[in-house]
């Protein structure tokens, strides 16, 4: 099966002020990221705050440039695109926002917000769009009599349902999703992420899930991909990830994931002080510092990506941790 979304040393720095009279200072909120995803195949993308999660959305979805690397889709390079290909590709490429609240147009009809993507790449007719708007909103679960509504009508759930609708409105190859369900109730999240499932089942659509909730990644992924202070630290199938993770960052990060009943025989695993300032990163492996593994090698040596029990891992010390 071919890839629909390729990245290769993906970057994305950021010079950022650091006062009159000093110089500048170069954030590196993506330092290398590497994957590929294969239609009808979800990408799990997890990490603390700051580890450059929302950066890798933002490059993906063409909002923002990468700073280097390569980035495909389906199997056409972003970089050098003409301005009609970059057009074609954002066709293939959508996103759904965090906040359905803020990711809606408050003052235009939901009928109208659907059907504006068709608008603008299709030669469909008036009606012909009205048609397929109608037909998508059966497919996310909303009544024919929404559509002449505005957003303000709605409940969260009903909200996201209808920003899932408008990025699948040109059946997208690639659907990045930015955290689509921490805004909504606890009791409304498994409906939205059924529906997620069900729509990638219909349109076998490669999904790249954003996300700081383990337990909903863990219903939804195929594959991980566990970020920390911009580069891949652990990579590979979910099920071996949550079954043994190797890094003792991915370690960590399953270990504090809220349970109903608590395995007694797994305790529960510390990190030490806090993501590390990203204008001052630390020297060679970035999570060095809190780490209660870390050698000598590790604050000097940068860590690389390696094959190791069927997953890619990024540790010096990882066979010696997990005997």
């Amino acid at each position: 099966m071919s890839a629909v979304l390729t990245a290769r040393e993906l970057t994305r720095h950021y010079e950022v002020s650091r006062g009159l009279f000093k110089p500048h200072a170069l954030v590196r909120a993506l330092n290398g990221v590497s994957f590929e995803l294969e239609a009808g195949r979800t990408l799990a993308v997890v990490g603390e705050s700051g580890c450059g999660k929302s950066t890798l959305a933002r490059a993906l979805t063409l909002i923002e440039e990468p700073s280097s690397g390569s980035l495909q889709i389906a199997g056409r390079e972003v970089a050098g695109a003409s301005k009609e290909d970059r057009r074609q590709l954002r066709r293939d490429v959508q996103m759904v926002f965090q906040n359905p609240y803020a990711s809606l147009n408050p003052r235009q009809k939901v009928g109208d917000q659907l059907a504006e993507p068709l608008s603008i790449n299709t030669g469909l007719s008036r009606v012909e769009r009205r048609e397929q708007v109608q037909a998508m909103m059966q497919q996310v679960g909303l009544r024919p009599e929404h559509f002449q509504r505005y957003p303000h009508m709605f409940s969260g759930g009903q909200r996201q349902r209808i920003a899932l609708a408008r990025a699948m409105m040109l059946n997208p190859k690639v659907l990045v999703a930015d955290e689509p369900t921490s805004a909504l109730d606890v009791s409304i999240q498994a409906q939205v992420l059924n529906l997620f499932m069900d729509l990638q089942e219909r349109y076998n659509t490669g999904y790249v899930f954003i996300s700081h909730n383990l337990a909903v990644v863990r219903h939804v992924a195929n594959d991980v991909l566990v970020m920390y202070l911009g580069r891949p630290v652990e990579m590979g199938p979910s099920a071996l990830i949550y079954e043994r993770p190797l890094h003792p960052y991915t370690r960590a990060l399953l270990s504090a994931t809220p349970a109903i009943h608590p395995d007694p025989a797994k305790p529960k695993i510390k990190i030490a002080g806090e993501l590390p300032n990203p204008l001052n990163p630390p020297s060679g492996c970035a999570f060095h510092k809190r780490c209660p593994y870390a050698t000598e090698r590790c604050k000097v040596e940068v860590p690389e990506l390696r094959l190791l029990d069927a997953r890619q891992v990024a540790c010096h010390n990882v066979e010696d941790i997990n005997g």
